[in-house]
């Protein structure tokens, strides 16, 4: 009875550290993944949209300033009115209105340049991603990785984004100094 005793202690004792081990990813053919998680929660991402905040912030902040400035112009335009000839009015808010469609279309081309750089830099992210998620792929024994949000319904072992996350901040960290940001500076951009 005793030596039952000890042996079912003994074997306690030993199942307990065989548990703690982590236990391997089950081998699924199907791997899944939330490319806008994965964005969104990996440092290279997250300085990718914090320049485009900056720089969108920025732009606006601009556009505001050049707004005010245009109008309190127009505003000196329409005060001068009564003292100018009809001729002399009609060229001086001519020239104005030409003036104010090249700033909004400068402006407006600033903002599509914006969005270029950013989506440069997010296409630059997800290109760097494919050779980890190749690794993942391999290591897990997968043939194949779909976007999450087209799945209708799945297990959660099948879901790749965090591992993807943290081994895209443990190799890319935040991204490498070659590919520029928004701004087309250094890693993730910046002035």
């Amino acid at each position: 009875m005793r030596l039952c005793l000890v042996a079912a202690v003994l074997a306690l004792g030993l199942a307990a550290p065989l548990r703690a081990e982590p236990v391997a990813p089950a081998a699924v053919p199907v791997l899944t993944l939330d490319f806008e998680r994965l964005f969104d929660d990996t440092l290279w991402g997250k300085a990718i949209a914090a320049e485009m905040t900056r720089e969108s912030t920025a732009l606006a902040a601009e556009n505001t300033r050049i707004a005010d400035d245009l109008i309190a112009e127009e505003k000196l335009l329409t005060e001068r009115r009564a003292k100018l000839t009809p001729a002399a009015f009609r060229a001086e808010a001519d020239a104005f209105d030409e003036r104010a469609t090249g700033i909004r279309a400068a402006q407006k081309a600033k903002a599509q340049a914006l969005t270029q750089s950013f989506e440069t830099a997010r296409q630059a992210f997800f290109v760097a991603s494919g050779p980890l998620i190749d690794e993942i792929l391999t290591r897990r024994g997968a043939v194949m990785v779909l976007d999450r949000r087209a799945i209708i319904r799945g297990l959660e072992a099948a879901d790749i984004t965090e591992d993807l996350a943290r081994l895209m901040d443990a190799r890319l960290g935040a991204g490498p100094a070659a590919t520029p940001g928004p701004s087309g500076s250094g890693p993730g951009g910046g002035e």
